[in-house]
């Protein structure tokens, strides 16, 4: 695995972070909050301006035709800014129409990458832990759909959606029109200002060619564990250079709090475990462009990007004591993004119950050395 950038990607990191550093700053944030819109409109013009909208999209449909290890980079810029904008969903989908959709919905791919139309992933965390979500039954035009999808984010302004469906025979993803009859949308804002609907479906029917295939499902699956552990990354990060700032000014007893041992080690355990998502992170991404299979790091990821979440985020939360639970100062901003981002990777719970699973069926010395990429020659 080579860690070495290009120098494509090394501009597309620099563009990245200049961009989100300009757009998001805590005024930009402020007036955000107090808007109700639903993403931060000079953001995200500028997103669709520069092409970051549409680095995963393929070229023949208008996009820029790119990797992972790409998409990684920007997003974890726009972790650390918290930038509200909804760029690796928009992507994702229209990506994956494009590649396991039927050729009917190519001016809508071409639409997408040209930022005239939003596309976005509903479920997600239903996909990353594999439990169950909309339930799907046969009918004479296609498939009959029940149910209740929770917290879809930008359904409201989507002009299509990607969700997962209980099917007989397994989970498979659909892509539905946020207009279908018998959809119902109930609006609410996530922790961190994203919106959502949930998504109540009573005698949706959808046709055949809406249905993606079974290899969508493994495509889309470590994909967005990929980008959500990127937006981690970047938050924890950030979250982490705020909070080492932080004590090594503030004081207690005369002293800078930053001095006191026990600060020290629960900074350096922060630290270990920001790494440790960075390491499996860019693992996972390698191993996605290359086209290796992932579905073990996949879930290692999706569990290191939970745990990390959690831990660096509480542990800034403490050292900075009342402070950090004062909404006029940013460091709450950090806590609520990796509560968002924890609850769409499945939780770390489930998430170790599918890897258990996955090491269950694979029970052999090592669970890398069963691959052929491994094999002696």
């Amino acid at each position: 695995m080579d860690f070495t950038m290009s120098e494509e990607q090394q501009a597309i990191a620099e563009m990245a972070r200049g961009l989100f550093d300009d757009h998001s700053q805590d005024e930009a944030l402020q007036r955000f909050d107090a808007s109700g819109e639903p993403w931060l409109a000079p953001l995200w013009e500028a997103c669709i301006e520069t092409g970051l909208h549409s680095l995963l999209i393929p070229d023949a449909q208008g996009g820029s035709g790119l990797g992972m290890i790409e998409l990684m980079w920007v997003l974890q810029a726009q972790g650390e800014s918290l930038g509200p904008a909804p760029l690796w969903r928009h992507q994702l989908a229209a990506t994956l129409l494009a590649t396991f959709g039927d050729s009917a919905e190519a001016p809508l791919v071409e639409a997408a990458a040209a930022g005239h139309r939003l596309l976005t992933l509903g479920g997600i965390d239903a996909v990353v832990a594999q439990r169950p979500c909309l339930s799907a039954q046969a009918h004479p035009d296609g498939w009959t759909l029940a149910g209740t999808l929770a917290a879809v984010p930008y359904a409201e302004q989507a002009a299509l959606i990607i969700v997962p469906l209980a099917l007989p025979d397994g989970m498979r993803l659909a892509w539905l029109d946020p207009n279908s009859s018998g959809l119902a949308l109930r609006k609410g804002v996530m922790a961190q200002g994203e919106p959502v609907c949930d998504l109540e479906c009573d005698g949706v029917v959808i046709g055949h060619s809406q249905l993606l295939p079974e290899t969508a499902l493994d495509w889309l699956r470590p994909r967005a564990v990929a980008a959500l552990a990127a937006l981690q990354l970047g938050v924890s990060e950030a979250q982490l250079r705020h909070t080492v700032a932080y004590i090594a000014e503030r004081r207690q007893f005369d002293q800078r709090i930053g001095s006191f041992q026990a600060v020290q080690m629960s900074m350096a355990d922060a630290r270990i475990d920001l790494e440790t998502l960075r390491s499996t992170l860019w693992q996972l991404c390698y191993r996605l462009d290359a086209g290796l299979s992932c579905d073990a790091e996949a879930a290692s990821v999706a569990w290191f990007a939970c745990e990390a979440g959690h831990r660096i985020g509480h542990r800034a939360q403490h050292v900075h004591g009342g402070v950090g639970v004062d909404i006029t100062y940013p460091i709450h901003r950090y806590l609520y993004w990796s509560r968002v981002l924890g609850s769409e990777l499945g939780g770390g719970s489930a998430v170790l119950d599918a890897l258990g699973q996955w090491l269950a069926e694979h029970d052999t010395l090592g669970w890398k050395y069963d691959l052929e990429e491994h094999s002696a020659s």
